[in-house]
C-alpha cells in the first residue's frame, strides 16, 4: 500500500504538501493540488484512517516534537511528556526533527494541519524568527530546551551558561590549566552559552589558562572519539576535557584509552546531562545533572494550559519557573593534579 512518502515522491512535492492535501488545508496551489490528486488516484491511495481521525480527536491529544529518538536524552524528555500525558489520559502524537532543519519543520507542519492546539517542540535546528512565526499561530505551542527571549513565557530550558560554569569551576578546583573544550556546532545556542560559561568562570581566576575549543559535528559517542583523535594529532596539549554531552564524553575516554592513556590519571573529563551511560561507564563520569524530565513535563502542562487559554502566558511568566538550574554531579572521571 501506498504511503504519504510514495505520493510525495512521485508527485516531485514535500510529503506535508500531500498532507495539506489530504486534509484540504491551504498553501498548496490548484494545479499541484490537482496533480497529487491524480497521482493519489493512480496508486491507489487510501488515507489512514487514524490519521484522519486525529483531527477530531486533537483536543484529546496534544503533538510533540523531538530532535532524536534514540538519544537517551530524548528519551527521558518523551518519558515527562508521556506522564503528564496518561495523568490527563491524554494521547501523544510524536513526530522526530532528526536535528535537520527540513526535518523539524516538516514534523511541526503536520501537526498543525492536523490543527493540534498543545505542541511541544524541541527544536534543534530552526531559527529564532521562524519559531516565534509558529508560536505566533499556535497559542499553545511550548520550546523545550531552547530559550528565545521574545517568546520566553512560552519556553522552558536549561540554564546552560551555569551550567558550562560550574564545569570550569570543578576543572579549576582540582589544578587543571589546558583544558581542551569538545562542543557541537549548529545546534542553537546550547554549545555557545555553555562555553560563554566556562570562560567566564574561568576569567575570576588570576591564572593563565589554555585553552583549545573543538568544534565538531556529531553530539554522539563517535564524535567524542573523533574530537579525541583530531587533537592528539594535533598536538594539543591537555589534562582536562570538556564535553558538550555525555555521550561525546565517553566517546573521548574509549579514544584516550586506546592511545595509552588513562582517565583519569592522565586526563580528566566531564560529561554534560548525567544520563544513565555516565553512571555505566568505567570510571563512572563526573558530568552536570540537567533535569529535563521535569522541564519536559513542565513545557507539557504548559502547552496544555495555554491550549485552553488558562491565563495569559505573558501575565502568568516568571523566569524562575521556566528556567531550570544545572547541578554538578561528581564522581571518578577528575583528578586532582598539583
Amino acid at each position: 500500500m501506498p504511503t504519504i512518502k510514495d505520493i510525495a515522491k512521485a508527485a516531485g512535492v514535500s510529503p506535508a504538501s500531500v498532507s495539506r492535501v489530504i486534509n484540504n488545508g491551504p498553501k498548496v496551489g490548484a494545479k499541484t493540488r490537482e496533480k497529487i490528486k491524480r497521482i493519489m488516484g493512480e496508486m491507489e491511495y487510501q488515507p489512514n484512517a487514524n490519521a484522519q481521525a486525529i483531527n477530531v480527536q486533537n483536543n484529546a491529544s496534544i503533538g510533540i516534537v523531538l530532535a532524536d529518538l534514540t538519544d537517551p536524552l530524548f528519551a527521558k524528555m518523551a518519558h515527562g511528556i508521556e506522564k503528564v500525558a496518561a495523568q490527563k489520559d491524554l494521547q501523544i502524537f510524536l513526530n522526530s526533527g532528526a536535528f535537520d532543519q527540513a526535518s523539524e519543520l516538516n514534523a511541526i507542519e503536520v501537526l498543525l494541519e492536523h490543527r493540534y492546539k498543545a505542541l511541544v517542540v524541541h527544536s534543534a535546528m530552526i531559527d529564532d524568527k521562524t519559531l516565534i512565526e509558529f508560536a505566533r499561530k499556535v497559542p499553545g505551542l511550548v520550546l523545550l530546551n531552547r530559550h528565545i527571549k521574545e517568546i520566553e513565557s512560552r519556553c522552558i530550558w536549561l540554564d546552560d551558561k551555569a551550567g558550562g560554569g560550574l564545569m570550569a569551576e570543578h576543572i579549576v578546583e582540582q589544578g587543571h590549566k589546558k583544558i581542551a573544550i569538545i562542543a557541537v556546532d549548529g545546534i542553537q545556542n546550547n554549545t555557545r552559552h555553555r562555553i560563554e560559561g566556562m570562560k567566564a568562570q574561568l576569567a575570576k581566576y588570576p591564572v593563565h589558562y589554555q585553552i583549545e575549543v573543538l568544534e565538531q559535528g556529531a553530539a554522539t559517542y563517535e564524535g567524542g572519539e573523533v574530537a579525541v583523535q583530531n587533537l592528539l594529532a594535533r598536538g594539543v596539549e591537555f589534562s582536562a576535557i570538556l564535553a558538550y554531552n555525555d555521550a561525546i564524553a565517553v566517546g573521548a575516554v574509549s579514544m584516550l584509552k586506546a592511545h595509552g592513556l588513562s582517565v583519569p590519571d592522565d586526563v580528566s573529563v566531564v560529561g554534560f546531562n548525567n544520563l544513565i551511560l555516565a553512571q555505566c561507564m568505567k570510571p563512572k563520569l563526573t558530568t552536570i545533572h540537567n533535569p529535563i524530565e521535569e522541564m519536559a513535563m513542565k513545557a507539557t502542562e504548559l502547552a496544555l494550559r495555554l491550549s485552553k487559554g488558562e491565563g495569559t502566558d505573558v501575565a502568568s511568566f516568571s523566569i524562575e519557573e521556566h528556567q531550570y538550574t544545572p547541578e554538578l554531579v561528581i564522581r571518578q572521571s577528575v583528578k586532582r593534579i598539583d
